[in-house]
């Protein structure tokens, strides 16, 4: 765990919580001026293999909160996670706040609805979300103003959320050393991913970027903040002028070689729902293993 801000007034504290059972970063964001914060991509653990949920991330993110005395006015999903399961409803049952998420959520369950055979009562509509995101949207987080950039590619549904000085990227880009996500899932697309890209690193040079993975690239030690300057001139995959040409070959050839995330079939049924679990005609939490069709 680890925060940070700078002397811009407008600037948001970011603390940084990793998961390192799904190598992700939860962040909670306060406003300097107020009590009100804001919950950017929580996780939710999960056994597979035994069926069990694990609340303790999601814990230590509350505790945090209720130790500071703060308010929660907003749970952000980036994006809908493929690799780890989202604790929204179980934080906003103990803590309030909205949860909110880009429009393109309505292609990604119009997709997943069809591959995980969820049937007509499965809206795909976006409603089980409080709050859809359109480009250029803006929110309020105590005194300061998010302002939500549309960054499609990795999935429909990816924004990045910009607050003062603070820019929360979701699976858009990793950490310099560690390049860009990937775009081969429905609804993925590299060429829009490389402009996407391009519109971050049109920000700001001194933007502190927070990245919602790491995975310690040759062993480095995990890191999750870096700038837009420092992603402009050394990120391996769009660094340097890499043009978008370069970036489609790369990331269609890097792509072929990557296995499923092992939590893709729980992580998208409960994602698309805003984190509420599947359940079955009697009402039983219950997951489907759709066969061939991812």
């Amino acid at each position: 765990m680890t925060s940070a801000t700078n002397s811009n007034t407008g600037s948001p504290v970011v603390t940084g919580f990793f998961d390192a059972g799904s190598n992700t970063v939860s962040y909670v964001l306060e406003d300097p001026h107020s009590n009100a914060c804001a919950i950017i991509d929580s996780v939710l653990d999960i056994d597979y293999a035994a069926g069990r949920l694990d609340y303790a991330q999601a814990d230590t993110l509350i505790t945090f909160i209720e130790s500071k005395a703060l308010n929660l006015e907003w749970i952000i999903e980036t994006h809908v996670h493929a690799d780890h399961l989202s604790a929204a409803p179980y934080l906003q049952e103990r803590l309030g706040g909205q949860i909110g998420i880009g429009n393109g959520i309505k292609a990604v369950q119009e997709t997943f609805g069809k591959v995980f055979n969820e049937g007509t009562e499965f809206q795909r509509d976006g409603s089980q979300f409080d709050a859809l995101f359109s480009d250029g949207d803006s929110y309020s987080i105590g005194t300061l103003q998010a302002r939500v950039m549309a960054t499609p590619g990795h999935t429909p549904a990816c924004n990045t959320h910009i607050v003062g000085d603070a820019a929360f990227v979701g699976d858009t880009l990793f950490m310099p050393d560690g390049g860009s996500a990937r775009a081969d899932f429905p609804g993925g697309d590299a060429g829009q991913l490389y402009d996407s890209i391009q519109k971050i690193l049109a920000l700001p040079d001194d933007t502190r970027l927070f990245m919602c993975h790491d995975y310690g690239p040759n062993g480095r030690e995990i890191s999750w903040e870096t700038t837009v300057k420092a992603q402009r001139e050394s990120n391996i995959h769009v660094g340097n002028g890499v043009s978008r040409e370069e970036f489609v070959a790369l990331r269609t050839e890097r792509d072929a070689t990557l296995a499923m995330p092992k939590l893709i079939i729980p992580s998208l049924q409960v994602n698309m729902r805003a984190g509420e679990l599947p359940t079955d005609d009697s009402g039983m939490p219950m997951l489907k293993v759709p066969l061939n069709g991812l």
